[in-house]
């Protein structure tokens, strides 16, 4: 702690001043009174948000169809699953996740503003037992400090790649990117074209989905976004490859009252997209769907098939994250995690799934 900040803590006495919203209020309300701390409060505002360390509490998930012991779902096989809990106050709401190694250390972002880092712990047989190591920073502003506004950092959808995170933020509709240091995340350093009329997204329906084609595949490496429901006139939802020489907005064909809340490309070149649905007599349902990689093309409608629908006699939730990976097998393994908006009604899942080809 900086003598700045252990001479503000005495004035207030609040113990837990350094929790990065009460920071954010005080640093404001006490700033031109303390003139006489100006060296210190300006080397304050470079300093690192501050990172929460939080302990999870995971009970194993042995059973995804609810009461039956069945592993095989089409193409899935259930390989195991997490039902996490913590005492941390901004635990929850995480939108998008990946992998820094495949099925251990990752990278995400919560839709209330929050970065969040961990490692999936397994056991002998590879099937996941918890979150280790696992912390949440606050997104801050150019000038370092917390942000808390929803609307400003409503962070959806996540890819990585070459150590920059890019962010696809709704309601204020951007594309960011951000140098990954676990220890010390800044501001964006860069915001992305995103091709599609901003008019053309809506306010809560932004973009879902940020991956990255494979590097060897038709799209070569290129950076995709899909919407979760920003529909054109046809009633499809808006997408863009937003580089390379094939750069350009296409569209995704909508089925039924399903969004898209992630995706992610297969090794092969096809686009997994995870979707989700909502009915007050139904419930929540959630859906994969493969499409095509060939369909995937400027001023396109990309379509394909459904792998597999789940209701709620599948132990599911609000699932909003997704991440494709591949085991030291080979096998490809598809991890999904749900958003609980920080609702006692909702939870906090961790499923996965092996992908078989079919």
């Amino acid at each position: 702690m900086t003598r700045a900040l252990e001479l503000i803590k005495a004035l207030i006495g609040l113990p837990r001043f350094a929790r990065a919203r009460r920071r954010s209020v005080l640093i404001g309300s006490f700033f031109a009174a303390l003139t006489c701390l100006q060296p210190f409060t300006s080397s304050f505002a470079a300093d690192p948000a501050p990172i929460e360390q939080m302990e999870i509490s995971s009970r194993t998930i042995t059973q995804f169809r609810i009461g039956r012991d069945e592993t095989r779902f089409g193409p899935l096989e259930f390989v195991g699953g997490l039902e996490m809990t913590s005492s941390g106050r901004d635990f929850g709401a995480l939108s998008a996740f990946r992998f820094l190694k495949p099925g251990s250390d990752f990278i995400g972002v919560a839709d209330t503003g929050f970065w969040f880092f961990g490692k999936v712990e397994r056991d002998d047989a590879g099937r996941p037992v918890g979150f280790g190591d696992f912390r949440m920073v606050q997104m801050v502003d150019t000038a370092g400090q917390p942000i808390t506004k929803k609307e400003l950092v409503d962070a959806e959808g996540l890819d990585v790649k070459d150590g920059i995170a890019t962010v696809g933020f709704e309601r204020d509709h951007r594309l960011s990117q951000f140098r990954i240091d676990p220890d010390n995340m800044k501001a964006p350093f860069r915001e992305l074209d995103f091709l599609i009329p901003k008019w053309e997204l809506r306010k809560n329906r932004g973009f879902e989905t940020v991956t990255r084609a494979p590097a060897g595949g038709q799209r070569k490496g290129a950076l995709v976004v899909v919407s979760e429901k920003s529909l054109d006139k046809a009633g499809n939802i808006f997408a863009a490859i937003i580089e390379g020489p094939d750069k350009g907005i296409f569209t995704v064909k909508r089925i039924g009252e399903f969004d898209i809340t992630d995706g992610a490309f297969l090794p092969g070149g096809d686009l997994l997209l995870l979707e989700r649905s909502y009915g007050l007599a139904e419930g929540v349902k959630m859906r994969l769907r493969r499409i095509p990689g060939e369909t995937i093309a400027k001023g396109k409608v990309a379509d394909g098939p459904v792998l597999f629908e789940a209701d709620m006699s599948y132990l599911i939730d609000n699932m909003e994250g997704l991440d494709v990976w591949q085991r030291a097998d080979g096998a490809t393994i598809v991890s999904l995690i749900s958003d609980d908006n920080h609702s006692i009604l909702q939870r906090n899942l961790y499923l996965e799934f092996m992908l078989h080809d079919e």
